[in-house]
């Protein structure tokens, strides 16, 4: 398996995961059971989708949109975001939202540090309240671009991306994990590698940016990895839920993701189906479907995603996303 198939199966399973757990977001997990049972493919959202009403099945959301934006400004900036034209393009990202009707826009930290930066103040001090999963939802495209194996240029691209709307520990701790496990991933890393340099990444990450209080990333992560091994097949889902966490705080979603992720690693979960399991939790679903696909795509390839889900994807979103992650990876190489 070389590594642009590692590397479509990250952005490919990043966008999967956020598909399937499009029509749950923001649902209980007791208002998913009653309407779907259990995601096990693309459903259609209801009317009553509290951020994506009438979506047709197998959409893509903001988690994707923005990983795809944030991949274009790396290849467009020859490996370099610019903080400042990453708040310009996430500025014109929601406006052409809110012009096509959506109702999918800037999560809570990132608007916040939007609205701080139209306000007149910083990018350095705009993104100092962001510790939500914003920065790790659409952080993939830079564990594609920048290699882990060099820790100094890995970290400065995690910062570039994170700094304008989660300039704090835990928001860059937790994006700095997830790209980590991406870019060991395609490096060639088992998964069970790839999360422990996640984790060393989580505790790297959380020196930078403003402290806030909250659950430490890296610990935690290593909290639920050794969790989960003595937990049950039939109660893993009902206890993420009820115990880690599924909001948009990164200390729980990310988390969340990194538990799955380790019941892969375990042999005790497919891929996929550790993704609809991700779906079907309740809370920011779509979100955590997404980095786990990110994760998981990395380290197993783009085979380990049903095909025809991934025509059905590309058909529904107009979506093909190769010429981006060659450019990505043409980044990495540098």
């Amino acid at each position: 398996m070389n590594s642009l198939n590692r590397a479509l199966g990250a952005f490919y399973g990043l966008a999967l995961g956020d598909a399937l757990g499009m029509p749950t977001q923001s649902l209980s997990r007791a208002q998913i059971q009653e309407r779907f049972c259990a995601i096990t493919t693309f459903r259609d959202a209801g009317p009553d989708q509290p951020i994506a009403p009438n979506m047709p099945k197998g959409s893509i959301t903001d988690d994707t949109e923005q990983a795809i934006l944030v991949g274009e400004l790396l290849v467009a900036g020859q490996g370099v975001i610019q903080p400042s034209v990453l708040a310009t393009a996430l500025i014109d990202w929601e406006a052409q939202m809110r012009a096509k009707g959506s109702q999918d826009l800037l999560g809570p930290s990132t608007k916040r540090a939007i609205e701080m930066i139209l306000a007149g103040h910083s990018v350095e001090e705009a993104g100092r309240f962001g510790t939500t999963n914003g920065a790790a939802m659409r952080i993939a495209p830079v564990g594609i671009a920048a290699d882990i194996a060099n820790p100094e240029a890995f970290m400065q691209a995690v910062l570039q991306a994170c700094q304008v709307t989660h300039n704090t520990n835990l928001g860059i701790a937790s994006a700095a994990a997830v790209a980590a496990v991406v870019s060991a991933g395609i490096n060639g890393a088992s998964l069970d590698q790839a999360l422990q340099q996640g984790v060393d990444a989580a505790l790297r990450g959380e020196r930078f940016g403003h402290w806030i209080a909250g659950g430490r990333i890296g610990p935690r992560i290593v909290w639920v990895r050794q969790w989960v091994d003595g937990c049950d097949d039939e109660q893993l889902a009902d206890r993420l839920y009820d115990v880690v966490g599924t909001s948009v705080a990164s200390q729980e979603s990310v988390v969340a993701a990194f538990a799955l992720a380790s019941r892969v690693a375990s042999g005790r979960l497919a891929p996929f189906a550790a993704l609809c399991m991700a779906a079907s939790l309740g809370g920011d679903t779509d979100t955590i479907a997404a980095v786990l696909g990110a994760m998981l795509g990395a380290c197993h390839g783009l085979e380990q995603w049903p095909a025809a889900l991934i025509d059905e994807l590309k058909a529904v979103n107009q979506l093909e996303l190769e010429p981006l992650v060659q450019g990505l990876l043409h980044l990495r190489a540098q």
